[in-house]
């Protein structure tokens, strides 16, 4: 019975790397609740990103920007309130 489960677990291991390694969680509202790509790009100057570019990407908005020290970034917002759900920093 342990070698059973010990399989089972070795068998569901890609699993659960494969979830651990996915896209950022945006929710699902419809698209006519998003805010606009020009709304988008403003919120995000406000909260201090030079945008370079805005795009869809998984259900998100996806931006490439410069932060505040100039670093690249890429962030992925929530589309209905342009909340930062996740952030990529370039070396």
């Amino acid at each position: 019975m342990n070698k059973l489960a010990f399989i089972l677990t070795l068998a569901a291991t890609p699993l659960v790397a494969s979830v651990a390694l996915a896209s950022p969680s945006c929710g699902n509202a419809p698209q006519a609740s998003w805010m606009s790509l020009a709304d988008v790009e403003a919120k995000a100057t406000a909260m201090g990103y030079k945008v370079r570019q805005v795009k869809i990407e998984d259900g998100c908005y996806e931006i490439y920007a410069l932060d505040k020290d100039g670093k690249r970034v890429e962030a992925y917002l929530n589309p209905v309130t342009a909340e930062v759900v996740e952030t990529k920093m370039d070396d």
